[in-house]
């Protein structure tokens, strides 16, 4: 079947052209081509005004977001061929930086799949269709990933809001093998059990691993506060690199006694201790208690998620590491993140800047790191570029 051709008005190509894959619905010119003859998922072909062709992709008219393009030579549209060929892409990259197959193998638009997440656990694969192009091919999606990993097990985690955007349904479904128990994964050196049906993202945070790693370059110390700690992945680590004391925060009680399971399997439960309750007012109390620190990470949820929230997030990620850092011992890490996307690597270290001097601490910025090499940025579409992960010295104001 012949795509249908989606019209941009003019002008309305130049970021088009130079990479971006994502048309807003007021780039459309309707008197030529109207979205509301177009039904969610449906392949499109985009044409600038003049008709130059710019490339494949697919439409969505009840989304802001109401086309993606997917590829831009013409001879590839949408099809098994094509869903095949981007999952050898993407294989050859993750088999270039990885001797052990636990990573995240598609990343949407970097890895030219806009809509689909795949995070892979050995030889099983969960998998995120956040569009309802993807979701129009799911069958094909499926059938090319067992292709070409041939998993064992395959788990949709179709359970994100941002599917509501394109008016689909939330839920969690096992396509794939008749699980039973946990899946396992190893991070340098360390195994942890997560579950693949529940918890955050897929279960784990593989963006984050390269900035684990890097804890080992600065020394923890014996007493460390890991702050949204989730199933121990970070405080886990610093227990691993030698720390004797490690608290761990969380909301979660199921996220915290995942963590204690992990330690047992790593044989570090002696080391590790766990606090369950909102992190501002956990924080607030062991500063009250005159508790201190050699190592604070701060790995927190996104707290702008929309423009809108900008100016309450800005605040929330201040009064996180400013609480951060009044627990710090003179010289301490500090380890902080923010996977927002609307907040810049400039306008956080601006704010974790200003959080140290309302905590009367001089910082010293030791390294900058984002999201690893397994979410690569795609250079034209800055907001693949989320993580930042800043490591700094904290030392008395004078």
């Amino acid at each position: 079947m012949h795509a249908q051709p989606l019209i941009l008005r003019k002008d309305q190509e130049r970021r088009l052209l130079a990479g971006h894959c994502w048309i807003y619905s007021n780039e459309i010119d309707t008197q030529a081509t109207p979205l509301k003859t177009l039904t969610p998922g449906q392949p499109v072909e985009i044409l600038s005004r003049s008709e130059r062709w710019i490339g494949h992709g697919y439409a969505n008219p009840h989304s802001l977001i109401c086309a993606r393009i997917v590829s831009r030579e013409r001879s590839h549209p949408l099809s098994p061929a094509l869903w095949l060929a981007r999952l050898h892409e993407a294989l050859a990259l993750r088999e270039r930086l990885y001797t052990s197959p636990f990573y995240r193998l598609v990343f949407g638009e970097s890895d030219g799949l806009p809509g689909l997440i795949v995070d892979r656990y050995g030889d099983r694969l969960a998998v995120q269709i956040t569009t309802a192009g993807m979701e129009r091919a799911r069958a094909e999606i499926l059938a090319a990933l067992e292709q070409v990993l041939r998993p064992t097990e395959i788990v949709l985690r179709n359970d994100t809001s941002v599917r509501e955007l394109e008016g689909l349904d939330q839920g969690v479904e096992r396509v794939l093998g008749d699980p039973s128990g946990d899946w396992v994964l190893t991070e340098q050196g360390l195994e942890f059990a997560i579950d693949p049906t529940q918890g955050q993202k897929t279960g784990w945070f593989f963006d984050q691993a390269e900035n684990r790693a890097r804890l080992a370059r600065y020394g923890v110390g014996e007493r460390v506060l890991d702050v949204c700690s989730y199933v121990g992945a970070w405080g886990l680590r610093a227990a691993a690199l030698g720390a004797s004391d490690v608290t761990c925060v969380d909301t979660s009680a199921d996220a915290l006694e995942r963590l204690q399971a992990n330690a047992e399997r790593n044989a570090l439960s002696a080391r590790m201790h766990t606090l369950q309750g909102d992190a501002f007012e956990v924080l607030r109390e062991l500063r009250d208690q005159g508790r201190r620190f050699d190592t604070v990470l701060l790995d927190p949820p996104a707290f702008i998620k929309r423009r809108k929230d900008e100016k309450d997030g800005t605040a929330a990620y201040q009064r996180l590491n400013r609480l951060g850092l009044e627990l710090l011992e003179p010289g301490g890490l500090l380890v902080t993140s923010s996977c927002s996307f609307h907040m810049g690597r400039d306008g956080f270290q601006r704010v974790v800047q200003q959080a140290g001097q309302r905590a009367g601490r001089r910082l010293q910025l030791l390294e900058t790191g984002r999201q690893g090499p397994d979410h690569p940025v795609h250079p034209a579409i800055q907001e693949t570029a989320y993580l930042k992960t800043l490591f700094l010295r904290a030392l008395p104001a004078y």
